[in-house]
């Protein structure tokens, strides 16, 4: 009977650590579509924005709603520019995810060069994912400018 509680203890625990690997995998794949989206717009890459958005995704921005195609309009102007870098910091304060449904609230700073013009911008910004087979996809982002 030892024996039998033996493994079924083992079974339990190594169920558990996976579990748990399994979430730290899946918060950081979370945290990585986020990272991705503001690469995108560093490198203005409209495949690359498209492809860690949903087609219907809502953006909150500063009083604005924007979509696909607001986006789009940011990479496309972004394009014209000669003198143009833009390098992200992103601190992610929590990250939460039920089954298919994910989101995650973070610090974004962006320090913008625009013809050798320099600015920093700050938001806090709440995303929300969905599981689109093996990939995060974000559904919406709401933006405040941190004051």
């Amino acid at each position: 009977m030892k024996k039998v509680w033996c493994i079924l203890f083992v079974m339990s625990i190594t169920s558990m650590v996976k579990a748990q690997e399994k979430k730290a995998t899946d918060a950081h794949d979370v945290q990585q579509t986020v990272i991705d989206l503001f690469d995108a717009l560093s490198n203005r890459d409209s495949v690359m924005l498209k492809a860690n958005c949903t087609a219907d995704i809502l953006i909150f921005e500063d009083g604005k709603v924007w979509n696909i195609d607001t986006m789009m309009g940011v990479i496309i102007a972004l394009k014209k520019l000669n003198d143009y870098t833009r390098i992200n910091k992103i601190e992610f304060i929590h990250t939460e995810i039920h089954n298919d449904v994910a989101w995650t609230t973070y610090h974004n700073q962006a320090d913008i060069t625009v013809n050798g013009k320099n600015r920093s911008v700050k938001w806090v910004e709440t995303v929300i994912l969905i599981r689109d087979g093996k990939k995060w996809r974000i559904k919406i982002l709401h933006s405040t400018p941190a004051r």
